[in-house]
């Protein structure tokens, strides 16, 4: 009843709770993997991987003392999984799950001077475990370090170690010593010329790392360091591409393999430019090689905040001055500039709502792209965008500023199986699904009143796309912590927004769709200039009424001038 009335005063109906488990012990974060299948979880005394439909343990990895601050899972194969966790003391791990195991990798950044110790900021991991990227700090100095994971080889190191663990005189320890991941390419911050220093402690800071792969849902909450997408190579399959554009403009001779990451881009802090680096171009075996980027893109204003589309073509950039400069990667072009009205607060945040246009055949020719964007201010303002290449940018005010700061958005996440819906969580533990076009809240999100949304300006939570379910931690309410012992550890609560009537109206049948993600894949800059002069072609009849149009209306401008400048001599 106290949570109906709460929503009625809000203006929107209460999503019913589907289901609670207990947690394990300071849980402190969550991740889950692209099939929907395992939850993935953090805690003060390892890492644990759960059946996400049953909410049952599948494995612990127990280590005393170890807090897991940060965890990612990609499936590698179809019964192996890779998980990459940051502890509180900065140390960066893989891990593999495997025939309801869990079995420790490789330890990324192994301290093995205290005076040099390096210090892992964010470490995350490319769909399929071919790749992973780590931003790392030491002395004061930051860079972005690519690692290749031997996956392959570790498919067959962990059936190896499956196949000892079943036999009979097995004690079920196997020490099985897996392969090192190596160092795939070290990109440092871009040297300031002298007197062209960066505000700030040091000479050039990171800021906002996100990851973003390719034909993939990721949780995107911002962290302290550089953004860089994985853009992923296309594999042609039944007579269409099928995941995605690549690098432009750079020289690309180098071989690429179907399903495998190709480019990375990195921005920092204080700097206007962003940089695309071609990870298959990377010397092997030559980590200390400083590599140049192959593409870079330069913008008017400093870059603030950023997003990279779910098939990776479109970047968007947060820049000074309330400015969105969105990037073709395609083209190498930009698809549009907006002047956001937000210019009393500088932007924060943002992300894409969706992807852009595909084609509705197999030809090589993209319709005007049309991208929609959420973008977060400082000031706790939220805008919904609507650019594109042809187009009139139209930019809405969706949240306003608001006035207590405990109403201010802590987090803010589309929700791809939900049409122009998106998941907001407010610093005072309110959470709810509104609606970016008619900018309503449709339903109200509430825990039973014996708990509160674990840390609310930083909740702990993951979607699960294929169930269509939302888990989140909430922590007992200090009024009802005389309870017994057990009933005062943190609950994973989980919200079914599939079998909501409440919802039924905005369910996407299908988010992952093939047709949905199909965009089309150019390794070569030949193959780029032939699009550009194939689409040149087709609209060559436009560009023809157009010119006339402009000639037509230049004449008679040049008629007006001319008569004006008559009657002024005439006087």
């Amino acid at each position: 009843m106290e949570a109906a009335c709460k929503a009625q005063k809000s203006g929107g109906e209460t999503l019913e709770l589907c289901g609670a488990k207990q947690l394990p012990e300071s849980t402190n974060c969550l991740a889950c993997s692209e099939d929907g299948t395992y939850l993935s979880l953090g805690h003060s005394r390892g890492l644990s991987v759960w059946c996400a439909s049953s909410l049952i343990c599948a494995a612990d990895w127990l280590e005393d003392r170890l807090e897991i601050t940060s965890i990612q899972m990609t499936r590698m194969a179809e019964r192996a999984y890779l998980l990459s966790t940051i502890d509180d003391m900065g140390v960066a791990r893989v891990f593999a799950y495997h025939c309801d195991s869990i079995h420790l990798l490789s330890v990324v950044n192994i301290m093995e001077d205290i005076n040099k110790r390096s210090i892992c900021l964010s470490f995350e991991l490319s769909e399929g475990g071919h790749y992973g990227a780590a931003s790392i700090s030491c002395n004061g100095a930051v860079w972005l370090e690519v690692y290749h994971l031997p996956s392959e080889t570790w498919l067959k190191e962990l059936e190896m170690a499956a196949s000892q663990t079943q036999e009979p005189n097995s004690s079920g320890d196997v020490d099985v010593k897996f392969s090192p991941l190596s160092a795939a390419t070290k990109i440092k911050p871009p040297k300031v010329p002298a007197g062209m220093g960066l505000n700030g402690p040091h000479e050039v800071q990171t800021t906002d790392f996100l990851i973003h792969y390719l034909a993939v849902d990721v949780d995107t909450r911002s962290r302290q360091w550089e953004e860089h997408s994985f853009n992923t190579e296309g594999e042609k399959t039944k007579g269409r591409t099928s995941e995605s554009p690549s690098q432009f403009p750079g020289d690309s001779k180098a071989e690429t393999q179907p399903g495998l990451p190709v480019a990375v881009c990195v921005w920092w802090s204080g700097s206007h430019n962003l940089f695309q680096y071609l990870l298959q171009k990377a010397p092997k075996n030559k980590p200390d090689v400083e590599p140049m980027p192959d593409v870079l893109w330069p913008n008017a204003k400093e870059i603030l905040c950023s997003a990279v589309s779910r098939c990776t073509r479109y970047i968007a950039l947060g820049l000074d001055n309330a400015l969105v400069c969105v990037w073709d990667r395609q083209s190498g072009s930009p698809l549009s500039i907006v002047s956001m009205p937000a210019t009393e607060s500088a932007l924060f945040r943002m992300q894409f709502v969706d992807d852009g246009p595909v084609p509705t055949d197999d030809s090589q020719t993209l319709p005007e792209a049309e991208v929609h964007l959420l973008v977060v201010c400082k000031s706790g303002a939220i805008y919904t965008v609507t650019t594109g290449r042809g187009t009139q940018s139209c930019t809405m005010l969706l949240t306003e500023r608001p006035k207590d700061s405990g109403d201010f958005p802590a987090t803010t996440a589309s929700v791809p199986f939900l049409q122009s819906l998106f998941l907001e969580v407010q610093r005072n533990g309110k959470m709810f699904l509104q609606d970016g076009i008619n900018k309503t809240t449709v339903c109200l999100l509430v825990l039973p009143k014996t708990h509160l949304i674990a840390t609310p300006c930083n909740p702990v939570y993951i979607l699960n796309i294929k169930q269509q379910t939302l888990f989140i931690r909430g922590d007992q309410h200090p009024s009802y912590r005389e309870s017994s012992e057990e009933d005062s550890q943190s609950q994973l609560f989980i919200f079914c927004f599939e079998k909501s009537d409440i919802l039924k109206q905005y369910i996407i049948s299908s988010p992952d769709s093939p047709q949905k993600q199909k965009t089309l894949s150019f390794v070569t800059l030949e193959e780029t200039c032939n699009l550009y002069l194939q689409q040149r072609a087709l609209s060559v009849d436009e560009r023809n009424k157009a010119i006339t149009q402009t000639w037509k209306q230049l004449q008679e401008t040049a008629k007006m001038a001319q008569q004006r400048h008559s009657r002024a001599a005439a006087s």
